[in-house]
């Protein structure tokens, strides 16, 4: 997962690394980049908006975009409620 942040000190960067370490220990690679340290990367990815966290693996391609302090919202946009036990209605 690629996570593209305004600033590498900003508070969404501990509640994404908080959020992997809790609900995908052990099976995630997170790289936390910074716009303004790597804007080329930021350009390839087509960033437009921020935060943003990419999910490239497994397929398919996931892209959440703003707040991510809501686990549900950001684990169902991930594809991933089923870690979590979440239950759809």
């Amino acid at each position: 997962m690629k996570a593209f942040f305004q600033s590498c000190k900003s508070q969404h960067v501990s509640v994404i690394k908080s959020f992997c370490e809790k609900y995908l220990k052990g099976r995630y690679d997170l790289k936390v980049i910074d716009i303004y340290q790597q804007p080329l990367t930021a350009q390839n990815e087509q960033v437009i908006a921020l935060p943003l966290l990419i999910k490239s693996f497994p397929l398919p391609k996931k892209r959440l975009i703003g707040n991510m302090s809501d686990t549900a919202k950001v684990l169902k946009g991930l594809g991933l409620q089923d870690v979590a036990g979440i239950v759809e209605n």
